[in-house]
């Protein structure tokens, strides 16, 4: 699901970026970086719910460590933040088969966000290089 969401984000970008070519080549760029960390923000809330929805079944596995006491779904994204960025500080920590989640949102934050990094630089090349030549 995570990966249809940003195939859809990076599609529509593709899509409206040129659409907006009244606006300066630099806030072009924003305005992808923008909805582009929108849609990692939503990707790791499906990951976080999907920890949240898994917790209830004591045979999937829980989550240890330093727990905020703010609420089990607070730790839940926690951890999907950390994780899908691949940080992995490590002071909470998925046991037992949700491990196995852990490990699938690692593999496609770090695939969603290089993606994301090509997509930056395909654009800044098309709307900065452009922006050059106009002013010579």
């Amino acid at each position: 699901m995570a990966i249809l969401i940003h195939y859809e984000a990076l599609f529509q970008l593709d899509k409206i970026l040129p659409m907006v070519a009244h606006i300066s080549p630099r806030f072009r760029v924003l305005i992808g970086v923008g909805a582009i960390f929108m849609a990692h923000v939503l990707e790791i809330w499906l990951f976080a719910l999907g920890y949240f929805f898994t917790l209830p079944f004591p045979v999937m596995g829980g989550l240890v460590g330093n727990i905020s006491g703010h609420g089990v779904l607070l730790d839940c994204a926690y951890l999907s933040f950390v994780t899908f960025t691949t940080l992995g500080y490590g002071e909470v920590v998925a046991q037992g088969y949700l491990r196995y989640l852990t490990g699938v949102e690692a593999l496609t934050g770090f695939i969603l966000i290089t993606w994301s990094a090509s997509f930056l630089f395909i654009e800044m090349q098309k709307y900065w290089t452009s922006s050059k030549s106009n002013k010579r």
